[in-house]
């Protein structure tokens, strides 16, 4: 059921900019087929996914796995074993089939890189779901507190934040935008990176040679 739906789903723009568009279907599929069981299931499998994604950031293996696609079938196994272990918790609570299906299926068609574009397609899934709008700030280094508090202000001011229930911010880093901000919610984006500006520079030179 999922499989199928993976290969059919028709995103017209992935909520999670990051993602890929294979990753937002398989998103799209793994977060339909648990709403069409229920809110609970729903939640479920967003809470395994969430576990899974903390286990791949402090787990240099599990990072390592998913981003090896040259992997003996015995070592995917074992790797997809370890996956399910984190989506489980500390609790070792037996994980959903939409979860097993969703990796089975990726690790199958050699997708598993896709695992973290997955996880935050779903997030922005369910954020949408629960009338939540999720504001992703990207700079080159972590944002002090007290400008992120500033601009949390700011963006609760706007149009979106005013009609969800509530508002969510991250801040992500990543040295390429090199200084500045991109913004990412809703459907909006407002990119005040220096690397923005520098394409758009090298763009106007290359127009003028």
């Amino acid at each position: 059921m999922l499989a199928a739906a993976a290969s059919t789903s028709r995103v017209a723009r992935p909520l999670a900019r990051s993602a890929s568009t294979i990753a937002s279907k398989y998103a799209h599929a793994a977060y339909s087929a648990a709403l069409k069981q229920s809110p609970a299931s729903l939640n479920k499998v967003h809470g395994e996914l969430t576990a899974i994604g903390s286990a791949i950031k402090s787990t240099p293996a599990l990072a390592s796995f998913i981003s090896n696609p040259t992997l003996t079938t015995k070592d995917r196994t074992a790797g997809i074993n370890a996956i399910f272990a984190a989506a489980g918790g500390a609790k070792k609570e037996q994980v959903s089939d939409i979860t097993k299906n969703l990796f089975a299926v990726m690790s199958e068609n050699g997708r598993l890189g896709e695992t973290q574009g997955v996880i935050e397609t779903v997030n922005a899934l369910v954020s949408k779901y629960k009338g939540e709008l999720e504001v992703v700030v990207t700079s080159a280094a972590p944002l002090p507190r007290d400008a992120l508090t500033r601009l949390e202000a700011s963006l609760k001011q706007s149009q979106a934040a005013l009609q969800a229930k509530s508002v969510k911010i991250t801040n992500k880093v990543n040295p390429s935008v090199l200084g500045g901000i991109v913004v990412d919610f809703g459907e909006k984006t407002i990119d005040l990176s220096v690397a923005s500006r520098v394409n758009k520079l090298n763009s106007l030179l290359q127009q003028s040679v």
